[in-house]
């Protein structure tokens, strides 16, 4: 029974589009017979060398459900119980986990705050001090996001000076990839170049905003920054019985460019519903659009009226602005009639 209309699509998220047809034929083919559970199976097996092509010879992969976990998992392996996460303060970590790093990790957060959501070696050191004293949970850990909480995008040499300055002064780079795969696109990049080659030492893969039905990853490219992930993800309620299922879907997703397919074309999207709105009177897009993120500014009644017609989120509301998001399966048409609409609920007449 379907119990939605199929043929509606909204812009809150790339988490609300559906599963890409080659992940659910991914899962229909692994279906058959039985394998071994809780990660000794064939799939899981093989999915090691996908990542390891992808991301060098030391990564490993542990697959969980979804991304609070493979957040909370990473940092968590990299820190001790007394140590903390420097990041920025727009982190999902720190505004859309529920307190998850806090409550279920332990794990205190030291924030700073940016203007575009990136970090630099100088807004680390805004909270890397403090060390030996007793009274300061002692920073270890730089967590970033690529993309960004706000659309940003950061560049191999951003992220490669991060590592640099973070590693000179004793601590660890953790990278949240949930959307690492259209930080890539954008660039043109291999995904290694956003992570590996620049020295980030644990990396949270992402994979439902980008196909999957659900799993994310936690990557290990630098086997001794973190320890004890596999104990740490069985205690964590993370561990998948049923992991051939999330592991088929990481290799159809990888194995090929499916991955790289989905994200530019995500992208894509982005940047036309940002050209089509851009000069549309009483619209504001002031961030720049760099993936499949796009932040405008708008009149409160323009997005009161414009939500009772497609999903979107309003990002801050003193001043009014939203988030748009473009997914793999948002099309030309898609973005078109969003467009429209918005040019309708402004008064805009068509030219």
């Amino acid at each position: 029974m379907i119990r939605h209309d199929p043929r509606l699509k909204g812009f809150a998220s790339d988490n609300y589009a559906g599963v890409h047809p080659e992940i659910l034929q991914a899962i229909a083919d692994a279906n058959g017979g039985h394998q071994i559970s809780y990660g000794d199976d064939v799939y899981t097996e093989a999915l090691q060398d996908i990542f390891r092509r992808h991301f060098g010879d030391r990564a490993r992969a542990w697959p969980v459900f979804n991304g609070t976990a493979a957040n909370v998992i990473s940092l968590r392996a990299m820190t001790a119980q007394w140590e903390a996460v420097i990041c920025p303060e727009t982190a999902h970590i720190n505004t859309d986990e529920g307190g998850a790093p806090e409550v279920a990790g332990g794990i205190k957060l030291l924030t700073v705050p940016t203007p575009d959501g990136k970090l630099t070696p100088e807004l680390v050191d805004r909270q890397a001090w403090g060390f030996g004293d007793v009274h300061r949970a002692q920073p270890k850990v730089v967590s970033i996001s690529n993309t960004t909480e706000l659309g940003t995008v950061y560049t191999p040499g951003e992220i490669a000076a991060i590592c640099a300055h973070a590693h000179e002064r004793g601590l660890l780079v953790h990278l949240d990839g949930s959307r690492l795969t259209n930080a890539a696109a954008a660039l043109d990049v291999p995904l290694r170049a956003l992570t590996t080659d620049a020295g980030v030492d644990v990396l949270s893969f992402g994979g439902t905003k980008i196909g999957l039905l659900y799993g994310e990853a936690v990557v290990v490219l630098n086997p001794e920054a973190a320890t004890g992930v596999d104990y740490i993800r069985k205690t964590f309620m993370q561990l998948s019985s049923k992991m051939r299922f999330v592991s088929a879907q990481f290799e159809a997703l990888l194995s090929g460019d499916l991955w790289l397919r989905n994200a530019r074309h995500a992208n894509a999207m982005g940047r036309r519903l940002a050209e089509a709105v851009r000069d549309l009177p009483g619209v504001e897009v002031p961030r720049p659009v760099e993936a499949n993120a796009v932040f405008a500014v708008l009149p409160a009644d323009v997005t009161q009226r414009l939500q009772k017609r497609f999903r979107f989120y309003t990002w801050n509301e003193a001043t009014g602005e939203v988030r748009w998001m473009c997914a793999w399966d948002t099309t030309e048409a898609d973005v078109d009639a969003f467009a429209a609409a918005v040019a309708e609920e402004l008064g805009v007449q068509p030219s």
